[in-house]
């Protein structure tokens, strides 16, 4: 009498459904992390703003305490908003350099103006593509549809600014300090597209001048010269004679 075979079925069955229970698992698991990951995200972000709009006060509170007499010029260093050195006491504009929440870190990139010569903005490091691109305040209109979350410009009036008005900080590079100035090579001319000079035309050759003592031309009439034997006696036919 052979034994049933209903238990190893079972068995079979057990093993491939405990199989799709951990795929179905792995996979909700992962797309929580992704979904955990973009929240993340998406609040870094937003404190981004906050604290971008932190240095967009404190660039103004700069430019408005400048003393009399004196003209207003943007904060040479981040530093100088910890410390104004315009004044004997202490006086701050931030509390402190905060840490890019993108990033982790406390660098930050700085639009100088002109030479570097003053902060006009400060910026994040981080060149991520930014999860919001819409519905933004309208201090920050000017970062809508942006390409990256470096495009974000800080000013002093808080509306951003279109186009980088000198080199910015790299990363890696401390920026408290100005970076040294790049230099443009100078542009070689295209020789290909100069049109070359027109040449002066050679002036035509003077004609000689007639002589003075031209030879005489033959008058028009003149016989021509008697030819050889026309002197010579012609010969007369000789008279018949008479019958």
């Amino acid at each position: 009498m052979q034994q049933p075979r209903e238990p190893r079925r079972e068995a079979g069955f057990t093993y491939l459904g405990l199989i799709i229970l951990l795929t179905i698992i792995g996979l909700v698991g992962a797309a929580a992390l992704k979904v955990d990951a973009l929240l993340r995200r998406a609040a870094a972000e937003e404190e981004l703003l906050e604290i971008g709009a932190a240095f967009s006060a404190a660039l103004q509170s700069y430019a408005d305490a400048t003393p009399k007499g004196q003209p207003k010029l943007p904060p040479p260093t981040l530093q100088e908003l910890l410390k104004d050195s315009r004044f004997p006491g202490v006086h701050r504009h931030l509390r402190k350099i905060f840490v890019d929440p993108v990033t982790g870190k406390a660098e930050w990139g700085i639009l100088y103006e002109g030479d570097r010569v003053g902060v006009l903005a400060v910026y994040s490091l981080s060149s991520a593509k930014p999860l919001k691109v819409a519905n933004f305040d309208a201090r920050f209109q000017n970062f809508e549809n942006k390409e990256h979350i470096s495009d974000w410009k800080f000013t002093a009036n808080g509306q951003g600014v279109q186009q980088p008005l000198a080199p910015s900080a790299t990363p890696g590079s401390n920026p408290l300090i100005p970076p040294e100035q790049a230099v443009k090579a100078p542009v070689q001319p295209d020789h290909a597209s100069q049109a070359p000079e027109p040449r002066d035309k050679p002036n035509p050759p003077t004609p000689p001048e007639p002589s003075e003592q031209s030879e005489a031309e033959p008058p028009a009439d003149a016989a021509d010269p008697p030819k050889e034997g026309d002197n010579a006696p012609r010969a007369h036919p000789a008279e018949s004679e008479t019958s």
